[in-house]
């Protein structure tokens, strides 16, 4: 199967294009424009010629009698033809409609209505003498005789002249044009090239990074317009650093923390492979040796969901959760570890598909973060035969405030007012305290929480007694009430 992919374009020619495009595309309709101008501006010198000529031959026009009549002087008649380009015709006729003088068949106008007489004004317009074009100037003269309508006088001429003239003021116009615009062209192309030179400079700048170099860019050094993209880029470099710190720091702490126990790995090896070693000896090093393995293990696991936590923001999708049916579910699974310490591990609270207990959120770290909140407080409990610690998980809902609240009390030694900050920091362990643990489990709970938008609040469970117990409160943003699944 073929696939297409899409041609990738420069933004220089792109901006080129859209800048000369409507600017080759105006010209032809500015061309046009012109020479309907240039018609125009022809026209009116020698259409006011034509005017006079036709008011002088106007004047020509007598009444002899009861008839009119029309002299023109042969200077006069020498003047009006005296045209080099153009051939000048004339015509009048009689308030009869008789042919008095000029040119018989050149184009009459229509008879002016006696409502309007058109005495004294003259009409200009276009007509066609003989195939050839012509451009005429009409005039109705009053005559002296009672009752007669007006006489017509005539003048036209071809529209060589005109069309010299028109040429004429086309050229100057057009040719400057012609050079007037590549020179436009020259100089969009120069300034184009000017305006994204910054774009070039920002490259160059970026280039000349080297690859540990996340540091922001400078979107100060940019146009405004690309400042958005700068940004961005800020914005994904920070992410990205986020990122390889969170790596540097898992591959640190794994490393630290599974030094111990592999030292304590090899040594048990050596203890046991020793000659003359007892069977006794030999079980308990394999005893150390399993119970080093199974802290290993247990660490690589914190490790693990610490990383998943702390990189889980875009990768995981959420979802509507029951947040006390998953507690619930966390509850039953800790419950045979809690036996073996004999410790009385229970669960109160809202019941499963109860109204508002619903969130979104990622079922796999809310159990994480259930499950490390449980084992912590199964480590820091002490108990006894006969006198069993007590550890209540609890998921209590408000439907009006629209919160939902997660607790885990125990009835252990609970944390000094001074270290409750501290607990949440990777590797941190409570002194005098001989509990087995990786202190990762709440820095995994405040991760998770964070990525859920939730508060973590560390209080005595029983203010005033001994021991004073610890409770753990999680607060999350509870989800409008759903139907139980």
């Amino acid at each position: 199967m073929k696939i297409f992919q899409r041609e990738q374009r420069s933004l220089f020619g792109e901006i080129l294009d859209w800048m000369l495009t409507p600017l080759l595309l105006l010209w032809p309709v500015s061309l046009a424009l012109t020479w309907l101008v240039a018609q125009g501006l022809a026209n009116k010198p020698f259409d006011r010629a034509l005017e006079y000529n036709a008011h002088a031959l106007a004047q020509l026009v007598t009444v002899q009698g009861d008839k009119a009549q029309f002299n023109l002087p042969q200077p006069a008649s020498e003047i009006l033809r005296a045209d080099e380009s153009d051939i000048v015709y004339y015509q009048v006729v009689s308030p009869t409609g008789e042919f008095l003088s000029g040119e018989r068949d050149l184009p009459r106008p229509p008879p002016p209505e006696d409502e309007r007489p058109l005495s004294g004004e003259v009409r200009l317009r276009d007509a066609e003498l003989r195939g050839i074009e012509i451009r005429v100037a009409s005039i109705w003269v009053r005559v002296p005789l009672p009752g007669a309508p007006a006489a017509l006088v005539q003048v036209a001429e071809t529209r060589e002249k005109r069309s010299v003239l028109a040429t004429e003021i086309i050229k100057g116009v057009m040719l400057p044009q012609f050079v007037i615009l590549p020179l436009a062209v020259l100089l969009v192309w120069l300034a184009l090239a000017r305006g994204i030179q910054p774009l070039s400079l920002l490259e160059e700048r970026i280039r000349a990074r080297k690859p540990d170099d996340l540091s922001p860019l400078d979107h100060k050094a940019v146009p405004l317009e690309v400042a958005p993209l700068v940004d961005s880029v800020n914005d994904l470099l920070g992410r990205l650093s986020d990122s390889l710190a969170t790596q540097k720091r898992f591959l640190a702490d794994a490393a630290h923390q599974l030094k111990t126990p592999l030292a304590g790995l090899r040594m048990q090896a050596d203890l046991a492979q020793r000659e003359g070693t007892s069977t006794e000896e030999l079980k308990r090093s394999l005893q150390q040796i399993g119970r080093s393995s199974i802290r290993a293990t247990h660490t690589v696991n914190q490790l693990l969901a610490l990383a998943r936590a702390e990189g889980s923001g875009t990768a995981l999708a959420r979802q509507p959760v029951d947040l006390a049916r998953l507690v619930i579910e966390v509850v039953r699974d800790c419950v045979p570890r809690a036996l073996d310490k004999h410790i009385d591990l229970g669960y109160e609270g809202a019941e499963p598909g109860a109204p508002g207990v619903w969130m979104e959120g990622n079922p796999t770290l809310l159990k994480e973060l259930a499950r490390n909140l449980l084992d912590n407080a199964i480590n820091y409990t002490p108990s006894r035969p006969g006198a069993p610690g007590v550890i209540t998980a609890r998921v209590l809902a408000d439907t009006f405030g629209h919160v939902l609240l997660l607790q885990v009390e125990d009835s252990g030694p609970g944390v000094p007012l001074a270290e409750r900050e501290l607990v949440f920091r990777p590797f941190y362990r409570v002194l005098g305290n001989d509990a087995d643990g990786s202190g990762l489990g709440l820095p995994i709970v405040l991760e998770i929480a964070r990525q859920h938008s939730a508060t973590v609040q560390l209080e005595d469970a029983h203010p005033g007694q001994v021991p004073p117990g610890a409770r753990f409160s999680v607060q999350f943003p509870a989800h409008p009430p759903l139907p139980a699944a």
